[in-house]
């Protein structure tokens, strides 16, 4: 078997040299599985470059692919994604997965960066205060979820009420309001986030269902899902899909 040619003209395009250099000893393993990604899951539908490389690095993030995300961070690059995107998806990545897991990105970033010519650290992104992050996190449910979104972070039993505060200041008030990506790209990466991670599915369905009313529709979603398939398995992408029909009932 050898690499086919679209898969060949992909890679050169993106990459300076082989991103799958960890596999030169498995080399029979590195073409069939670049002719799957670079070439089968590409051509399967016209989701642009620089989409599919978001979702793929935050379908990185939410399986720990720290050594596949230093290998494609650069290709993502090429493909458009800007600096300050690929930050605003590792940032947004510690809310939904937490920074135990986050915390390694960091530091491949910035290498990648360094390595690049990228000067950091990279202009400030945040628009609230402490003051306004509640009430701006709040406004921020309500535009993607909707109005009964607006008294979520005061309702729920006394002991674990400051969670549902705490979702709306912390999860949407500091992440969802920052610059560098509206609310159709974060909640793009929200739901790669969940379906890479697994486990999550009321989570991930909720968040297919708020990508759907903000415009990412269910047509979108499974070419973002498609393209993520060869990096995080059929289980937890059969996962997904599910959860996208479930949320369209």
């Amino acid at each position: 078997m050898a690499v086919s040619s679209f898969a060949q003209q992909y890679q050169d395009r993106f990459f300076a040299g082989n991103p799958w250099a960890a596999l030169k000893d498995d080399p029979e393993f590195a073409e069939f599985f670049s002719n799957f990604a670079f070439d089968e899951v590409v051509q399967q539908d016209d989701l642009d470059d620089q989409t599919r490389f978001m979702a793929i690095l935050a379908t990185l993030l939410g399986c720990q692919g720290v050594d596949a995300f230093r290998s494609l961070l650069p290709g993502a690059l090429r493909a458009g994604v800007t600096p300050v995107q690929v930050k605003e998806i590792v940032y947004q990545a510690v809310a939904y997965l937490g920074i135990g897991r986050v915390l390694p990105f960091f530091q491949v970033t910035n290498e990648v960066f360094t390595a690049q010519g990228i000067a950091l650290p990279l202009a400030g992104q945040a628009t609230t205060t402490p003051e306004t992050r509640r009430p701006a996190g709040t406004q921020a449910q309500v535009d993607i979820f909707g109005e009964g979104m607006r008294d979520f972070w005061q309702a729920g039993p006394e002991d674990s009420r400051h969670i549902n505060r705490w979702l709306a200041a912390n999860c949407f008030g500091d992440y969802y309001t920052r610059g560098g990506l509206d609310y159709k790209a974060r909640e793009m990466i929200t739901f790669c986030f969940l379906a890479a991670q697994g486990g999550c599915e009321p989570q991930l369905t909720s968040h297919a269902a708020g990508n759907i009313r903000i415009g990412n529709n269910e047509a979108f979603l499974i070419k973002v899902l498609s393209q993520c398939l060869p990096y995080i398995g059929y289980p937890r992408s059969l996962n997904a899909l599910r959860c996208i029909r479930d949320a369209q009932k």
